[in-house]
């Protein structure tokens, strides 16, 4: 059985999961194919009759999903694995049935803004709509196809690169005008992300363009201050970069380089990497300081105070994206340390300081530890699609950090009856809390 709802767009039928309601494959821009290649994103045009949004899309162009520890946990399912295709922008909600001004939560997915997808084996909106939260989760491109900057693309457009951000930012304006028509309240969206999907929604956070939509945000192992994983990328090097990717193209102008298949795009990658890292040291496909999406550094903008002034969480896990087995933790954890300077810079600026959480639990089933990504099981409520030998301490766990995750996109505060107390992270006694068994 079908439900179906009235958008701005046009008419969506989803797919009845009793207690909720599941639309897949939501369209929110044009496909970015052809000539809206490297293109922000264009606005939808509206369609006639029902469109059926009943079945995931496919993720976008990508090479295949990311080795040890997460193909065993996440990519193990040749189900939840779709094709890799340019035409990717939709975004999936669960709605709960006769939810009305229901607070939203858009998710971000991570991949080191390479690759992901917002449908993976791990993520789902089911646990959410039984806390009554409306649940979003949004594709955007990713890799070349999403942060490629080149002066030819400048001249055309005024600016380049940013493109995976700008359909960030076109997905929640979607969003902020359509969910009320799935039981969603457009003035409460909490933006929530992990890795760069946590990049992200302090990217989202710090730009003109999204600021307004944006009423609380969590971030999981990404968000920082002084230190961390984002780095500030000049459009200039950015473009520098992709001269060299025209150059292994052996393209001579932007109509060449437009005219690539998809399938070649993605096998250039490689020869682009091999030529642009010694000198970009590190991942350099990522938001770009374009002075429209990004006016400024990170940490420069949060010493302005322009993040925007809203209730955030945030935090990591043990053996996160920067800890190596023989570091003190957490006092030599760089990652759990930025949280904390997140935090303080927050009360700096004479806010509220962030509500901080620290992941610890060990994996049961392997000797991994708590990695980066390993707590997405919990903040997700699907223990149950894992293979691991799940505890009723974990079951446990996974309750608690939803009923935490839920009350602050309710409120801005993640406290409730029955759970232990957290306190802000502040200057005074910088409280942690330290999610285990």
């Amino acid at each position: 059985m079908s439900e179906t709802v009235q958008t701005k767009y046009g008419q969506l039928a989803g797919v009845d999961c009793g207690d909720y309601v599941a639309y897949k494959g939501v369209p929110y821009a044009q496909p970015p194919v052809g000539e809206l290649r490297w293109r922000a994103p264009q606005p939808l045009k509206p369609w006639e009759g029902v469109l059926e949004a009943t079945e995931f899309r496919g993720r976008c162009m990508q090479d295949d999903p990311a080795g040890p520890p997460w193909d065993k946990d996440f990519y193990d399912d040749p189900s939840y694995l779709p094709p890799a295709t340019e035409d990717c922008l939709y975004l999936h909600i669960w709605a709960p049935k006769g939810a009305h001004g229901a607070p939203v939560a858009l998710w971000i997915h991570g991949g080191a803004f390479m690759g992901g997808y917002a449908f993976e084996k791990e993520f789902d909106g089911a646990a959410y709509c039984a806390r009554g939260i409306v649940m979003v989760s949004v594709e955007y491109r990713c890799n070349v196809f999403g942060y490629l900057a080149h002066p030819w693309l400048t001249a055309e457009a005024g600016t380049s690169g940013n493109y995976g951000t700008l359909d960030q930012i076109a997905a929640l304006r979607w969003v902020h005008e359509n969910i009320a028509a799935f039981g969603g309240d457009p003035a409460n969206i909490t933006l929530f992300g992990q890795s760069a999907g946590a990049m992200s929604v302090q990217t989202l956070c710090s730009s003109p363009m999204a600021k307004p939509y944006i009423a609380k945000a969590i971030l999981q192992s990404g968000g920082s201050y002084g230190t961390g994983l984002h780095r500030d990328m000049p459009l200039s090097e950015q473009e520098h970069y992709g001269a060299y990717f025209a150059e292994v193209a052996g393209v001579k102008s932007l109509e060449e380089m437009r005219a690539l298949s998809a399938n070649r795009v993605l096998t250039l990658i490689p020869q682009l990497f091999q030529k642009a890292m010694p000198e970009a040291h590190g991942l350099f496909l990522t938001p770009t300081m374009d002075g429209k999406v990004l006016t400024g550094g990170y940490y420069d903008l949060m010493d302005e105070g322009f993040i925007a002034d809203i209730p955030y969480l945030i935090g990591c896990t043990k053996d996160d994206i920067l800890t190596t087995p023989e570091m003190d933790k957490p006092a030599d954890d760089p990652l759990y340390q930025c949280c904390i300077a997140f935090s303080h810079k927050l009360e700096d600026l004479g806010r509220r300081p962030a509500y901080m959480y620290y992941f610890t639990r060990d994996l049961p089933g392997d000797d991994l530890g708590a990695w980066h990504s390993s707590e997405l099981w919990y903040t997700m409520g699907t223990l149950d699609r894992c293979w691991r030998p799940w505890t009723e301490g974990d079951r446990e766990l996974e309750a608690r950090i939803l009923d935490y995750w839920t009350n602050f996109m309710r409120a801005g505060d993640p406290n409730g009856e029955g759970l232990p107390a957290w306190a802000p992270c502040d200057r005074e006694e910088s409280f942690v809390m330290e999610l285990n068994v």
